[in-house]
């Protein structure tokens, strides 16, 4: 699990389990020399041969400038070798992804920046490019741009692989919104964008050279503001046969909702989106910030932050819901969370605008799921104390769909102090053995 850390000093973390999740150690993520001390942003994923990949960003000077994109790789997770450099600087939102198909091959996604201002990016038209590497990160292919040219304001670009080795990068087309992309707001709390947003895919089949477009949604009604360096990431997925999956935050009934998109043709054309979350419609409470993964066997598990027990539409938990006919219909909520937590914790806090993190974690076998997120019940609005949590949660196939699932047992344990999960690697899911279906809470084990 790899995670950003933004105070007291922006840095990164690297952390592994080899119990299933119940224990974590950190692994020290080696600095390259002639770079000041500040890892950030790391990104992780597993090859198919099972070697480690690390991404992570230096940054530069009293503005914390992204300086360069480096890589570094481990066949055993205790020790990473010594990184190599990737990308210059001005490189943000970097994000990992291995092919699951062919060893060594890697896809590295970022927004490509010229300048920048006060919590704002100082010109439009920076482009989304994608770079790839045949050799487990030693060599790179030059960049290739991503997204459209015509795209002024882009952000959040979130990469996939499918079985078939054909590359994926979703990312947000924000359109005019001159009040997030120019920082506008000055990094304040307020209402959140008038307009509309895009959701963007940007896909290709001949191992990054070429790339088509598609747009998943043209308008995304936005539910809050946020600093453009550290947009809130939609989340995509791809199955066995190439169905695309597609999932993010959406006002367009009056409050924040979770929403799936699905194209059955490996994303040339979207179904219309499904309502996520099982609460009543325009309750006034948020449900937001999905993240989606697969299990090896086609369910499709959502995980997401989740405030309706809280009338007054502050205090989150998180939320997990499954799909077993490919997102069509959802399985009834499971709180992940044995405890709601304020979502004014955070870097932020003290201008009206916390950030909980850019994504949350989840992986999944066949039978369970584990759930990452930053959690902020040990903090204060002072304190901007967050730390990252984690649930496993056994899924069972229920007898009949749609319906809720057979079983499921969460487990919480507070891991590590951060901000901003990134990624959770597969393989560090834990077994806990199933429990009456209505049982909808969690219990500490520290």
């Amino acid at each position: 699990m790899a995670n950003r850390i933004d105070s007291p000093v922006f840095s990164c973390r690297l952390h592994e389990s080899a119990d299933g999740g119940a224990t974590w150690s950190d692994v020290a993520i080696p600095m390259p020399d002639g770079e000041e001390p500040k890892c950030y942003a790391a990104d992780a994923a597993f090859g198919k041969d099972g070697t480690l990949y690390v991404s992570f960003v230096t940054l530069k000077g009293l503005g914390n400038v992204p300086n360069a994109v480096w890589l570094t790789s481990a066949r055993d997770t205790g020790r990473l070798e010594v990184p190599t450099r990737v990308v210059g600087p001005l490189a943000f939102q970097v994000r990992l992804v291995a092919d699951p198909g062919t060893p060594g091959r890697l896809y590295l996604s970022w927004l490509q920046a010229q300048a920048t201002g006060l919590l704002a990016f100082a010109e439009t038209g920076n482009p989304v490019l994608v770079s790839r590497s045949d050799d487990g990160g030693r060599t790179w292919a030059e960049p290739v741009r991503v997204s459209g040219p015509g795209r002024l304001r882009v952000v959040a670009p979130s990469p996939a692989v499918g079985p078939d080795g054909t590359a994926y990068v979703l990312y947000l087309d924000l359109g005019d919104d001159r009040l997030d992309y120019a920082g506008a707001h000055e990094g304040r709390g307020g209402e959140p964008y008038a307009g509309r947003w895009k959701l963007v895919l940007s896909r290709s089949a001949d191992r990054g050279a070429t790339w088509t477009e598609s747009v998943v949604e043209d308008a995304v009604v936005p539910t809050e503001r946020f600093v453009v360096f550290l947009p809130p990431s939609p989340s995509v997925a791809v199955d066995g046969r190439g169905t695309v999956y597609a999932a993010f935050t959406d006002g367009r009934l009056g409050d924040a909702d979770v929403w799936l998109w699905r194209s059955g043709d490996g994303g040339a054309v979207w179904d219309r989106p499904v309502r996520v979350n099982d609460t009543r419609r325009q309750d006034a409470r948020s449900q937001y910030l999905p993240k989606i993964t697969l299990a090896p066997d086609g369910r499709l598990d959502v995980v997401y932050y989740d405030r309706r027990r809280d009338p007054s539409n502050v205090n989150n938990d998180v939320s997990l819901q499954s799909s077993f006919d490919d997102g069509r219909t959802f399985t009834a909520s499971l709180r992940l969370s044995d405890r709601s937590f304020s979502s004014q914790v955070g870097f932020g806090s003290e201008r009206g605008m916390p950030d909980l993190g850019s994504r949350l974690g989840l992986v999944a076998t066949d039978v369970r799921a584990m759930a990452v997120w930053p959690d902020t019940r040990a903090g204060t609005e002072a304190s901007r104390k967050q730390d990252l949590v984690r649930a496993v949660v056994d899924i069972r196939r229920p007898r009949e769909l749609p319906g809720p699932f057979g079983g499921a047992t969460p487990a919480l344990g507070a891991v590590a102090a951060g901000v901003g999960l990134v990624l959770l690697a597969s393989g560090l899911v834990g077994r806990r053995g199933p429990v009456d279906p209505a049982a909808t809470t969690a219990s500490p084990e520290d």
